[in-house]
C-alpha cells in the first residue's frame, strides 16, 4: 500500500492563460464543469487531487499527504485544505517553496520531510500531480495498489498514458514486456493492471517522431505521476543527484515550532531555515537528476483516464456549462466559447474562444481571443508579454 502522498502543486500553467496567472495557476483553477470527477461546483485540479491523496493514503494509519507549493501559493492551498474535515487536515503538511527549482529538489524536500517525521521507517511513497483530471478513482486505486507493490521491491514506479494522438506537448516512455507484478492473488479483480519494463525515455518530440511513437505502438505519455520507497529513493538520489539532495540533508528534523497553522492546516514556515537548502540546491527535473539515471525503472499502464487539460481547445471541449453571462445571436450561439468575469455579447462570429478577466483580483484586465483550433499557442503569446516587459498581465 502507499503510505505516503507527496502533492507537486508548482508550476505557472501559462497554457491556460488569462485565468490561469503566476499569482494563480492552472492547478487552482475549476475543473471544466462537464467532468464527471466534478462532484461539488467549482471543484478545483488541486481540491480533484487531494482527493486521490486521501483515497491512496486510506482512513487508518499514520500516512501524510505532503503538499509542496510556491510562497506565492499558499492562500490558494489552505483556502482549498480549509473546505475539509478537521480529521482530514490533521493528515496534511504544506511545504512552501521559498523559489522555484523544479521538481527534483521539491521531491527531495519533501521526501527528507516523510523521513525526518516517520524516524527513518521506510515508507511507499506516491508523488502526484495536481492539474490533471484522472478517472474513476477506483481504478487509479487499483493501479496505485500495484505501483506501490513494485515500489516495495525496490522499483521506481512511473504511471505511462496510452496516447490517442500524436501529441508534441509531452514527453515519452518507451516500455516494452509486461512483468509479472508482486501481488496477492486472493486480492484478484476483474482490472488487473500491468506493469511493463521501461527501456527509454523521451523529451517532447516533433510531430514527425510523435507519429512515429504512436505507430511504434510501445511508447506512452509520461503523467509525470510516481512511486517509490523512501529508502530506496533517497538512495537514489545521494547516488545520482548528491548536489540536489544534501543541502536540505544540512537542515535540523522539525520541531513543533518549525509550524504554524492557518485555517487548520499544519505549514512549515521560515523558522525551518529551508530558504539557505533551496538557495544551495541544483535546480533540476527529477526526470533529469533520477529517473533518465535509474536503473530500475517500471511503468504502470494506467488503466485510468488522464486528461491534461493543456489548452483552452481541450477546456472547451469538455466543459457542458458555460458559467460567463453571453450574449450571442444565433450563428454564434453553438459555436463560440466563452469564459469571462463579465458579460460578454458575440454578433456574426462562429469557432471562437473568447476568455477574459476584468482585473477585480488587483491584475490589469485582460482579453484573450483565438480561433478554436489554435489555443496551443498562446503560451507564444505569454513569451510575447514577458519579452515586452508587462509581467503584470501574467
Amino acid at each position: 500500500m502507499i503510505n505516503d502522498c507527496i502533492i507537486m502543486a508548482g508550476g505557472s500553467g501559462t497554457r491556460l492563460w488569462p485565468a490561469s496567472t503566476y499569482s494563480k495557476p492552472k492547478q487552482f483553477l475549476s475543473m471544466p464543469s462537464g467532468s464527471s470527477q466534478t462532484k461539488q461546483a467549482d471543484k478545483s485540479f488541486f481540491g480533484a487531487a487531494i482527493d486521490r491523496a486521501l483515497a491512496v493514503i486510506g482512513e487508518s494509519g499514520d500516512g501524510r499527504v505532503v503538499i509542496v507549493a510556491g510562497r506565492n501559493h499558499v492562500k490558494h492551498v489552505v483556502d482549498e485544505c480549509a473546505k475539509l474535515d478537521p480529521h482530514k487536515k490533521k493528515r496534511m503538511v504544506l511545504i512552501p517553496e521559498p523559489l522555484p527549482k523544479n521538481t527534483a529538489p521539491a521531491i527531495a524536500c519533501a521526501l527528507l520531510y516523510i523521513n525526518w517525521i516517520s524516524a527513518g521507517t521506510d515508507r511507499n511513497i506516491l508523488v502526484q500531480t495536481s492539474d490533471h483530471i484522472i478517472q474513476p478513482l477506483d481504478v487509479f486505486k487499483t493501479d496505485v495498489k500495484a505501483a506501490a507493490a513494485m515500489a516495495q521491491a525496490d522499483k521506481l514506479v512511473v504511471f505511462g498514458i496510452n496516447p490517442t494522438r500524436p501529441e508534441t506537448g509531452y514527453g515519452y516512455i518507451e516500455a516494452i514486456e509486461a512483468l509479472t507484478m508482486p501481488v496477492d492473488k486472493q486480492q484478484k479483480s476483474r482490472y488487473e493492471p500491468i506493469i511493463c519494463s521501461v527501456t527509454s525515455f523521451r523529451e517532447k518530440p516533433n510531430l514527425e517522431t510523435a507519429k512515429a511513437f504512436i505507430a511504434a505502438k510501445r511508447f506512452y505519455w509520461n503523467s509525470g505521476m510516481l512511486a517509490f520507497s523512501s529508502r530506496f529513493m533517497l538512495k537514489e538520489f545521494q547516488r545520482s543527484a548528491p548536489d540536489v539532495v544534501n543541502p536540505f540533508k544540512k537542515l535540523v528534523a522539525p520541531s513543533e515550532k518549525s509550524y504554524h497553522i492557518q485555517k487548520g492546516l499544519r505549514i512549515l514556515d521560515e523558522r525551518f531555515k529551508m530558504e539557505a537548502a533551496y538557495q544551495k540546491t541544483k535546480a533540476i527535473s527529477f526526470e533529469y537528476a533520477i529517473t533518465e539515471k535509474c536503473p530500475s525503472v517500471v511503468m504502470v499502464k494506467a488503466g485510468f483516464s488522464w486528461i491534461d487539460v493543456g489548452s483552452w481547445d481541450e477546456y472547451a471541449r469538455l466543459t457542458k456549462h458555460i458559467r460567463s453571462e453571453v450574449y450571442v445571436t444565433e450563428e454564434a450561439s453553438n459555436s463560440c466559447f466563452v469564459d469571462s468575469d463579465f458579460p460578454v455579447a458575440l454578433c456574426g462570429v462562429k469557432d471562437l474562444i473568447v476568455v477574459a478577466r476584468s482585473g477585480g483580483d488587483g491584475k490589469p484586465p485582460v482579453l484573450l481571443i483565438s480561433k478554436k483550433g489554435q489555443t496551443q499557442h498562446v503560451k507564444e503569446i505569454v513569451d510575447k508579454i514577458k519579452a515586452a516587459g508587462r509581467t503584470e498581465l501574467l
